[in-house]
């Protein structure tokens, strides 16, 4: 008798052990980064904890930094107050107030200052350079970023058409972002494609057309260059035109419904 009221006993403690250390393991996994975890904390503190920051992760609004060269962090929520930090391309922050309207432009980009939490510091950004769509990393596919934005953004888009000859074949693929702006595809084109990052963000205000040529040239490019089209200092269409030796190819920046399409066509001569 004694025997089986041992082996229950340690059943229900076994039980129990593990049911707790799954738990801690879970919360731990999504809030690590926030809470520092020492010996003298006890488990009913940082089931209290943790629960609070799972609360506050399901409704956080999380956007990503589009600028290439950073975006400052700032204590107010104009352009002249004290930098706190510099947050480097692609890095995740957090909304922590939205203004939900246009109040200023910088660099032909219309935004605001969105109050944000990055690196344990809350202060102001400029949203024109903030994303939900997170960039693409350095070498990846048009097809696999389209694959990894479509895990969380189901209504993105990917095409891809092969044709020409077996001697002279030509590809064309396009990825569609619903809801993004003419900066954000610029800027996720420019590094998805590789074109030189010397041709910044063209001011929708301008010529009804305007070529930009590259000031540097790689050896051998015979054309590289950034055409924009304007209709009423709107942006209509960017193009960047590449040829060589051996191929021709064009990126296409437009807005297409209620999306931005990027495309690229690539001819082999």
């Amino acid at each position: 008798m004694k025997k089986v009221v041992l082996i229950c006993t340690a059943a229900v403690v076994t039980a129990t052990f593990l049911s707790c250390k799954n738990n801690t393991s879970n919360d731990l996994e999504t809030s690590s980064s926030e809470v520092e975890i020492t010996s003298e904390t006890n488990t009913d503190e940082i089931a209290m904890v943790t629960s609070e920051e799972l609360n506050a992760e399901s409704t956080a609004q999380y956007m990503y930094v589009t600028a290439p060269s950073g975006l400052s962090l700032r204590e107010y929520n104009n352009l002249q107050s004290e930098k706190l930090a510099r947050m480097p391309y692609g890095t995740k922050v957090t909304v922590v107030n939205t203004v939900g309207k246009s109040t200023m432009k910088v660099g032909g980009i219309k935004g605001a200052m969105d109050e944000v939490a990055f690196n344990h510091k809350k202060g102001f950004a400029f949203n024109g350079y903030l994303s939900k769509y997170f960039p693409p990393e350095r070498d990846i596919t048009a097809k696999g970023y389209a694959s990894e934005l479509q895990v969380l953004f189901h209504d993105v888009v990917y095409t891809e058409e092969k044709g020409g000859t077996a001697s002279q074949p030509s590809n064309a693929e396009a990825i569609s972002l619903p809801g993004a702006e003419w900066h954000e595809a610029f800027f996720t084109a420019q590094r998805l494609f590789d074109f030189p990052k010397e041709f910044t963000f063209p001011n929708p205000k301008g010529k009804k057309t305007e070529t930009i040529f590259d000031g540097k040239p790689k050896k051998g490019v015979w054309v590289s260059q950034l055409e924009v089209n304007r209709a009423d200092n709107e942006l209509q269409k960017i193009e960047y035109v590449y040829s060589s030796e051996k191929f021709d190819s064009k990126v296409t920046i437009e807005k297409v419904g209620d999306a931005m399409k990027i495309s690229k066509s690539e001819a082999i001569k």
